[in-house]
């Protein structure tokens, strides 16, 4: 077994190893002396910015010197109240007795994020597909953890072929999903993400489908000339314009015809309905890391491909 998985908070936190290592002060001691990467929830943040961390049979203590790792030194006080109430990775450094028989229990999660930084994020290479975790959005991407809480962006025009308004289009905070590395660490320590290539190309995605079904699918966009609707995350067909139809709604779409040369499908819009909140689940491809995605069909003059 290897000493330490680098995962994003909250995928060590019910994993065997882990629950048995926070059984008691003995095993506390083993996973300091093996500088093992354990995990547990946030509970409060005092007055100081110290974390407090319950370990099941008592209480461990995060300075706030020691909540993050942060290259350039500085940690904002966001960082630390955002961890509370969260599962947070940490090593033990320090176990005191007192004559109380309660041990005071030190943890430093900044130690777990700079080995996780040395020994995973800066061996990652363009191509690499990785464990991530939705954390927060913005207009214009998704945040994600990378390991051990360490942060990357993805950009939301690499979260799917098919165009989206904002990134809950497609993800929800906390939710689990692969990502590919699209480059390395720069020099503030980031790493850029891309998902798009995971998600199937246009051959793949049209192979599902056939001239004449109906079949449902989400409005992500409307436009004077027609209606954008996502038959799955990388595959939209257009349909002409009708009133009172909105971005995010359901639809029932008939498939009028799929154009591979040109990368298109016509589409009627049947009916629609109430504006989508389903969580997106994927089907990840079961490989490690890919070179070369090249989404357009070997018919189409258009090449739409990404080379890392």
């Amino acid at each position: 077994m290897k000493r330490n998985e680098y995962l994003p908070e909250g995928m060590l936190l019910n994993t065997p190893r882990n629950l048995a290592l926070l059984k008691n002060y003995e095993t506390l001691a083993r996973a300091l002396t093996e500088k093992i990467i354990l995990e547990a929830r946030c509970v409060l943040c005092d007055e100081n910015m110290d974390l407090y961390v319950d370990l099941g049979f008592c209480m461990g203590i995060i300075p706030k010197s020691e909540c993050s790792y942060s290259r350039c030194g500085r940690i904002k006080d966001i960082a630390v109240l955002s961890r509370v109430g969260k599962p947070i990775c940490f090593m033990v450094t320090d176990i005191v007795p007192s004559s109380d028989g309660k041990s005071r229990v030190l943890l430093s999660r900044r130690l777990a994020q700079e080995e996780c930084m040395i020994q995973h994020v800066e061996k990652l290479t363009p191509g690499d597909i990785i464990d991530a975790k939705i954390t927060h959005f913005e207009s214009y991407g998704g945040f994600v953890d990378i390991g051990c809480g360490i942060i990357s962006l993805m950009s939301i025009d690499c979260m799917s072929v098919s165009r989206i308004s904002h990134p809950s289009d497609r993800f929800r905070i906390g939710q689990r999903i692969k990502a590919v590395v699209r480059s390395g660490v720069d020099e503030n320590g980031y790493v850029s993400l891309t998902h798009r290539e995971l998600l199937g190309t246009w051959e793949e995605n049209a192979r599902n489908f056939s001239v004449g079904q109906t079949a449902a699918g989400i409005i992500r966009s409307v436009e004077s000339y027609g209606i954008f609707v996502e038959l799955t995350p990388n595959l939209a067909g257009l349909a002409e314009y009708r009133e009172g139809v909105l971005p995010g709604m359901y639809a029932a779409v008939y498939i009028k015809s799929i154009i591979p040369e040109r990368m298109k499908i016509k589409l009627v819009i049947v009916d629609v309905g109430e504006v989508s909140k389903a969580e997106s689940r994927y089907d990840y491809p079961d490989i490690c890391h890919i070179d070369r995605w090249v989404y357009s069909p070997l018919s189409c003059e258009k090449t739409i491909e990404t080379v890392f």
